[in-house]
């Protein structure tokens, strides 16, 4: 049975309180053989957002820092080492229809060259592969996944700091 407070009962807004959002990250990665790219993969099997695009992420897990999380999760789905993991944007993405509540932390990063320098698809049975894609040409909105989606919605640009800083030059 499902609790409801007072208040949520005094304005019909009846929900569980028992569900609560989760924590998600999504890293964009760079790399400098492909300017102006960062890395996106379509989504494939019984999860949320299956043929939908989306970035390398997860979960964050009990503990982790969030530069651990993106550092784990991307490597775990592309082979890929990153350096220079940084925050850059968060985004409150709820779809009530779809019992749908993530806080995403967007995380910034520049893969390790040094390393493997492409992605690899270590999770096939999640996503169908990884492709670098010109953040100026992405794929139009009704296929990207929620939280990407809400972010590209609401401004965020990855490379907004680099081309202020060029103009400036």
């Amino acid at each position: 049975m499902a609790v409801v407070s007072a208040a949520a009962m005094s304005n019909g807004n009846f929900h569980d309180v028992n569900m609560r959002p989760k924590v998600g990250v999504g890293v964009v990665v760079t790399s400098c053989q492909h300017p102006d790219c960062i890395l996106i993969g379509r989504r494939r099997g019984k999860i949320t957002g299956a043929g939908l695009y989306a970035l390398p992420g997860g979960h964050l897990e009990f503990g982790e820092s969030w530069e651990e999380c993106a550092r784990r999760e991307t490597l775990e789905e592309t082979g890929l080492s990153l350096k220079d993991v940084c925050f850059s944007f968060v985004i409150n993405a709820v779809m009530e229809e779809k019992d749908y509540h993530y806080i995403t932390l967007f995380m910034s990063a520049e893969i390790d060259a040094t390393k493997e320098p492409e992605p690899l698809n270590m999770e096939p049975e999640k996503c169908e592969g990884w492709e670098w894609v010109k953040w100026d040409d992405f794929p139009p909105d009704s296929q990207l996944f929620h939280p990407l989606l809400v972010a590209r919605q609401r401004g965020f640009d990855p490379f907004q700091t680099l081309r202020e800083n060029s103009s400036r030059i």
